[in-house]
């Protein structure tokens, strides 16, 4: 295959790189496997699978990259208001979904950590309205009690942060001159880098909570990621480069799996490590990922499939992930002892994400954009 682009899956949207495709899907895989050790983890320190959570930042480099290329030539024709339309209809089915996931599976997740028999319906009903319409809990409707914006489905969060980039690109990264983005680039990757290094934490694994430190750093994530893809897709230029995808997947597993670097007593290593993974490396996965070419139709269709079923396998695994935590601390249960209930929520939950995209997901865009979209175009 010559060029490692596929079409989309609707009529008025360009082709996209199939080869990102891939690593976005393994990417969100290798967010289940981290979101799955928690629950044998008292801190990030300690926890196996330890930095899953660079793969957002990887998520948002490529969110931009894909704005950038998607969208840039294209607003001396398209309005604002039907930009948002886009995004909307793409991201926010599976935001709905995922919310009612996690109201259905609520009760079920009890243990010591939260007490979920003491939350009536009415708040359950209120706390689903609230992340359905990713809007975060404050702390009078933060019903699990442990400070996410979304209690629900956790990963909500970057989804807002995701919405919070699109309407910047709109309004603002989109009529920035290369050089001024790059300067904005620049200045937010050195915002990140103090962030991460000098930070409480030693590490970019915020953005979840409203407290000071999670909407400081998840901004400062968002603020250099995003752009940083916009910047790529405006200065990339195809070169020829071989088995990206298989390198490239290789080097997002390794940087999610790797232990924690410098223990409790030297967070500004680890520190430096998600800086230099997130400003350096992601970068130029994406860059390579884009590039590269893709001969074997094997290969080609496994970028396609895990393209496919990475948001909604990211949008809806997390309500499983507080079942299966409740359960391992119910019942004091190492992993050794806990592994077929985890293979179970992998499993379950790749069958379960193929599922929503094709009943679900894929015929509610389509019809969303026949309604809001192409109504609108033909009107015009």
């Amino acid at each position: 295959m010559a060029n490692s682009q596929t079409s989309a899956a609707f009529a008025d949207s360009k082709p996209h790189y199939i080869l990102l495709d891939g690593l976005r899907g393994v990417a969100a895989l290798t967010v289940v496997f981290f979101h799955i050790f928690e629950a044998f983890a008292t801190s990030h320190i300690d926890q196996k699978i330890n930095h899953g959570y660079l793969a957002v930042d990887f998520f948002f480099i490529l969110s931009g990259f894909v704005m950038g290329y998607a969208y840039d030539d294209r607003w001396n024709t398209m309005t604002v208001n039907d930009f948002m339309k886009r995004r909307l209809i793409r991201l926010h089915p599976m935001v709905v979904l995922g919310a009612f996931i996690g109201a259905g599976l609520f009760y079920l997740q009890g243990c010591s950590a939260w007490d979920v028999s003491a939350i009536s319906i009415p708040r359950l009903l209120v706390a689903t309205l609230l992340n359905a319409c990713l809007i975060p809990a404050t702390p009078g409707f933060e019903i699990r009690g442990v400070g996410e914006m979304f209690p629900l489905n956790g990963p909500s969060w970057s989804l807002l942060f995701e919405y919070i980039g699109n309407i910047l690109y709109a309004f603002l990264l989109s009529k920035l001159s290369t050089k001024v983005l790059s300067v904005l680039v620049f200045l937010a990757g050195c915002g990140l880098a103090a962030f991460a290094i000098w930070g409480p934490y030693g590490d970019v694994c915020v953005g979840f909570s409203l407290t000071k430190d999670n909407i400081l750093g998840g901004s400062l994530r968002l603020l250099f990621s995003f752009p940083a893809g916009l910047l790529l897709a405006r200065v990339f230029r195809p070169v020829q480069v071989k088995g990206v995808f298989w390198m490239g997947s290789l080097t997002i597993v390794m940087i999610s799996a790797l232990p924690r670097i410098g223990g409790s007593e030297h967070l500004w290593m680890n520190g430096l490590y998600d800086t230099v993974c997130v400003t350096i490396i992601f970068p130029v996965l994406v860059y390579l990922g884009a590039a590269g070419t893709i001969r074997r139709k094997q290969t080609a269709r496994l970028c396609k499939s895990l393209g496919d079923l990475s948001y909604p396998l990211y949008m809806v695994h997390y309500p499983f992930i507080y079942w299966y935590y409740a359960w391992v601390k119910n019942e004091k249960l190492s992993f050794v002892e806990s592994w077929p209930g985890a293979l179970a929520l992998v499993v379950g939950s790749v069958l379960l994400a193929h599922g929503c995209l094709k009943y679900y997901d894929e015929p509610i865009r389509r019809w969303l954009t026949k309604r809001f979209l192409l109504t609108a175009r033909e009107s015009s």
